[in-house]
């Protein structure tokens, strides 16, 4: 959390975007919501509820993000809290969203905890560049973001740890959906 008195550092457009195109060596992403309610995924979410096949070319500028840092050595991993029964938009990123990318080359990782104790794990989506650059994804309770905060002098120890647990507790995504 910022000092007392600081400004958080909100991060949009093309400043949000540099992250994901300026990282060295690796991205993580804990995803701890059961429901997000993107509007950009708006139309395509109700399509998959209807029963629509995935459309040519879903999520195509993003699997290319994903292709071109894992062609040059660097690691984007996602580790998916999920409890059963999934929900409408879990079901959705298990059948359209996910496949994608995990072929494109994304280590995605899901963590079910449905029948867990608690793991320790904060209920606070984040990125996590270079394991030095925490940024914070924050949601109203309907999934809808609020925000995207870089967290200033974050404590690297924590956000690691919370990796770490989210990673030994997981299986991979092809696992589980077997």
């Amino acid at each position: 959390m910022p000092e007392a008195g600081s400004r958080p550092v909100l991060l949009d457009g093309d400043e949000w975007k540099a992250y994901f195109r300026d990282f060295k060596r690796s991205a993580f992403r804990l995803e701890v919501h059961q429901t997000y309610t993107m509007p950009f995924e708006a139309e395509t979410l109700r399509d998959f509820l209807a029963g629509a096949t995935v459309p040519d070319g879903f999520n195509a500028s993003w699997h290319q993000t994903i292709r071109d840092h894992t062609e040059a050595g660097r690691t984007m991993t996602r580790a998916k809290i999920v409890r059963r029964p999934l929900t409408p938009y879990s079901r959705y990123l298990f059948e359209w969203a996910i496949p994608g990318n995990v072929a494109a080359g994304e280590d995605y990782q899901i963590v079910d905890v449905t029948e867990r104790e608690n793991l320790g794990l904060p209920e606070q989506d984040f990125w996590l560049f270079d394991e030095k650059i925490v940024v914070h994804l924050n949601y109203r309770p309907d999934g809808t973001q609020i925000n995207r905060e870089l967290i200033q002098e974050p404590d690297i120890g924590k956000y690691l740890a919370w990796r770490d647990i989210a990673l030994e507790s997981a299986v991979p995504f092809s696992a589980y959906r077997t």
